[in-house]
């Protein structure tokens, strides 16, 4: 047995049972693992903040983020992690059905993110919905969704591949999110009067997709734009300025729906350096919403993404990374 074990299991044996410490608690405010396993849960600590379970996870009282256990808490906060998930069968999620748009997030990956940064039954929301990875995200995880996207196609996608998985089909509008976030009487017919707990976002990375593809993407996949859509209000068919003081401003107005303390976590990927520009577009983000009053930037994780195609870029003259990274950066609403 495991020194770690060993402790665990002195630790629980030493410790008052929950209900002879906690006669009166409101036991909806625990995690839906520790109401399992409530006959069975002790605190610990001179405070009996601290529940532990009869096979070592503990949880914290005062944990007012996430339903994780400690051991899941540290695991996640590593900076950098890589995945590779599967598009076929079971695991795939539908995946032949969101593969209609051109990058679509899994949704198991959006789960794990919607899991430390929500309690069951907290609100994500996504601007940029697309077919909806965030929206089965937070269903796979017992929390509450809603987005919209330019596109009823991708919409579409999200609802159809929702029934196959036999998941919750949350509400979603089909328009420019700046218009919609300005109005209220839509926002909360869509979302009700719940506060935004996340605000879960992949946007379209300015022009990126739009433009014809040259160099050695042209070569390979051919020289034809793939846009999202043909729409202006589109940010991907945006130049990078007007980009990025939309995205800043779609953010801005989501705000006013978030609970103070909530969190906006954004996925982007940075462009080819070209010449003397170095096309770092996730600094660009970050200090761009960092612009915005009440919003700060906490940090980021890197997703190695193990499934992405590879190419034989720059060969046999230079290099040209083969970029199967994306940045997520993790911003926080605070009081002032």
């Amino acid at each position: 047995m495991s020194t770690t074990k060993s402790a665990a299991i002195t630790l629980y044996e030493e410790s008052e049972r929950f209900s002879d410490a906690y006669p009166e608690y409101d036991l909806s405010k625990l995690p839906q693992w520790v109401r399992d396993n409530i006959q069975e849960a002790r605190v610990y600590g001179n405070q009996k903040k601290g529940v532990i379970l009869a096979d070592g996870r503990k949880y914290h009282l005062d944990n007012k983020l996430n339903d994780m256990t400690g051991r899941d808490w540290t695991f996640f906060i590593n900076s950098v992690f890589s995945t590779h998930y599967p598009t076929r069968g079971t695991e795939g999620y539908a995946h032949e059905i969101r593969k209609i748009h051109p990058s679509p997030k899994p949704p198991q990956l959006m789960r794990d993110l919607i899991s430390f940064f929500t309690k069951e039954g907290e609100l994500v929301f996504d601007s940029f919905a697309g077919v909806g990875g965030s929206l089965l995200g937070a269903a796979l995880c017992n929390r509450k969704a809603a987005g919209i996207d330019l596109n009823q196609e991708y919409l579409n996608a999200y609802i159809e591949a929702s029934k196959k998985l036999d998941l919750q089909v949350y509400p979603t509008i089909c328009g420019d999110c700046i218009q919609i976030l300005q109005n209220d009487a839509v926002m909360n017919e869509l979302i009700g009067k719940q506060q935004i707990g996340l605000c879960l976002i992949d946007p379209p990375y300015a022009n990126m997709m739009s433009k014809k593809k040259t160099g050695a993407d042209a070569y390979i996949h051919g020289d034809v734009a793939t846009p999202f859509t043909n729409e202006a209000a589109d940010l991907g068919n945006m130049e990078r300025s007007e980009f990025l003081e939309t995205l800043k401003k779609s953010v801005e107005l989501m705000l006013a729906y978030m609970k103070t303390e909530g969190y906006v976590v954004v996925f982007i990927k940075d462009l080819q350096p070209h010449k003397k520009e170095t096309n770092l577009l996730h600094s660009e983000v970050v200090n761009k919403l960092n612009e915005i009053p009440k919003l700060y930037y906490k940090g980021m994780k890197i997703w190695a993404d193990e499934s992405a195609k590879i190419y034989p870029y720059g060969y046999p003259f230079s290099f040209v990374a083969n970029q199967v990274h994306q940045y997520i950066l993790v911003f926080r609403k605070e009081k002032r």
